[in-house]
């Protein structure tokens, strides 16, 4: 069972989930599931159609915006930004820890102007260190026009 990690207020995320962990993200008010880990990453994955039919069957939201080893998008960022937007209750965002996860969610943030101390410290709170995209969230910021 993974433990799903609050960035802050309708906003989670975790390491990789299973179908079965779909259910509890239901209970903790989960309205939407993005899935940021490309299939076929690791031999012992679920599937992320697996997941997606878990999902639809508990009646939550599925979207999926794939992060590879090659590193962040902006088509990707501009995704994210889209589909949190669009979102009507928590999110729940997976990859294989959460680290790419929760970076792309703060460069969406970032994005949409929110202010990059805040992101980075509501990371820090969850475990995640976004010291290393402290410059992308930066210039996303001031390109947002905040």
């Amino acid at each position: 069972m993974v433990e799903f990690k609050q960035l802050r207020e309708g906003m989670l995320a975790s390491p990789q989930i299973e179908a079965g962990d779909v259910a509890r993200a239901k209970e903790a008010g989960v309205t939407l599931i993005i899935n940021n880990r490309p299939d076929g990453e690791a031999g012992d994955q679920p599937a992320g159609a697996d997941i997606e039919a878990a999902a639809q069957a508990n009646g939550i939201a599925y979207r999926s915006i794939p992060v590879s080893s090659a590193g962040f998008s902006l088509p990707q960022i501009e995704e994210m930004k889209a589909a949190l937007d669009e979102a009507d209750g928590t999110v729940l965002a997976f990859c294989r820890s959460g680290t790419r996860s929760t970076i792309l969610w703060a460069l969406a943030k970032a994005k949409s102007g929110a202010p990059v101390d805040q992101l980075s410290d509501d990371a820090s709170a969850a475990g995640y260190d976004l010291s290393g995209i402290q410059p992308t969230m930066k210039m996303l910021s001031r390109q947002s026009g905040s």
